[in-house]
């Protein structure tokens, strides 16, 4: 992912088997859920951007980070969203959960994530990692945001 700007999420992961999302009000992927996260800033490693994104976006401290998921997403027409992505998940968490101004959060049980209102890619990878199995995928988009093509690497 040499070419690729690599940003991060994070799915933090509770013994009830719930995933917290977050509904983004604003910036990339408004209007959608996900994970928190963003990007890495100057000199830090890409732990310590994830570390720094969970709390600033939901008041929680996470450890223990496990790297699930390797993905490249290309945007038609878009190449200033063309990214990389590395996805952590984690069950070690402390603080107490509290939104920010990127978005409202809620605990989902992991069966039941609201697809219909995450981006088109993530049925496809997510809910394998959020069992345990290691992805690498590239998905290509048209320039309206909508999933053309997807494969595994």
């Amino acid at each position: 992912m040499a070419e690729l700007k690599v940003k991060n999420l994070c799915y933090i992961l509770n013994d009830k088997g719930e995933v917290i999302l977050q509904f983004k009000r604003r910036g990339f992927g408004v209007g959608k859920w996900n994970g928190p996260g963003g990007k890495v800033e100057p000199g830090e490693t890409m732990e310590q951007a994830v570390k720094r994104e969970v709390k600033e976006e939901t008041g929680l401290d996470v450890k223990n980070l496990v790297k699930m998921a390797e993905l490249e997403f290309y945007f038609n027409d878009r190449e200033e969203w063309n990214q990389g992505v590395w996805v952590y998940v984690t069950k070690n968490f402390s603080g107490r959960m509290q939104a920010s101004d990127e978005g409202e959060l809620k605990w989902f049980k992991t069966e039941e994530l609201p697809l219909n209102d995450m981006w088109q890619d993530d049925p496809y990878w997510l809910p394998h990692v959020l069992n345990g199995q290691f992805m690498k995928m590239k998905f290509n988009f048209d320039h309206q945001g909508n999933l053309q093509t997807y494969e595994k690497i």
